[in-house]
């Protein structure tokens, strides 16, 4: 009988064991997708290694009868596990929250003049920082801008939005939008949305991705305003 019964399991685990090596192929691509939108110091393998590890725990609880789609189940809790890895990197401290800002304004004002970025000395000589403290600041914030929304508002301006419900949140960020251009809406549809890269979405729209990045922290900037 305990033999039957050790069969039975064996079975269900080599089932398991399928379903994680069926959709393995996805996670790489979900990965891939998420590494084109982050600096080059965010390994695709690390990413491909903690999107594995928790799919095959999801292998391991999936029940048939309750969801008969592996991957609908499965994908979102995935990219969370990917996205909960950014987050686990500790990037926004204080010091880096107020250096973004600072970053962000001379950018803004530089490509108002010239229609480019500007080079990382030359914000370094503003700001009287070393060049490589300024290229890490940038490098932490190109992770921080692939986060969810409801992330960049928490980390920076917790106290308010912990008295704000996920609903309401939402409908605010809703009516700043509705107040931005078309194109503006667009791009951030594109990019939260679609999970579309600063580069796709300049080839779509014919726009720079640095003008794309600079309406991007424009947007989130009059989100926060409004929340706080």
């Amino acid at each position: 009988m305990m033999a039957k019964r050790y069969g039975y399991d064996d079975q269900i685990r080599h089932y398991q064991d399928e379903l994680a090596v069926q959709y393995l192929p996805a996670v790489k691509a979900m990965a891939y997708r998420l590494k084109e939108r982050l600096p080059r110091s965010i390994e695709f393998d690390d990413l491909v290694s903690i999107g594995a590890e928790e799919l095959i725990k999801l292998a391991r609880r999936y029940d048939r009868e309750q969801n008969d789609s592996f991957w609908g189940y499965g994908k979102t809790r995935v990219y969370g596990a990917m996205l909960d890895y950014l987050r686990s990197l500790d990037i926004v401290s204080r010091a880096n929250r107020k250096l973004i800002k600072q970053i962000d304004e001379i950018i803004a004002q530089y490509m108002d003049e010239h229609g480019v970025e500007p080079e990382n000395s030359y914000i370094a000589e503003i700001l009287n920082e070393e060049e490589q403290k300024i290229k890490e600041v940038r490098r932490v914030a190109a992770i921080y801008n692939v986060l969810p929304l409801d992330d960049q508002l928490e980390s920076e301006q917790k106290s308010t939005f912990e008295q704000i419900e996920q609903e309401e949140l939402i409908e605010k960020i809703m009516e700043v939008l509705e107040t931005m251009p078309k194109r503006d809406q667009l791009i951030m549809q594109m990019y939260y949305f679609e999970e579309l890269t600063y580069k796709e979405i300049s080839e779509i729209l014919d726009i720079t991705p640095s003008r794309i990045s600079q309406v991007h922290k424009r947007v989130i900037t009059k989100i926060k305003e409004s929340i706080g």
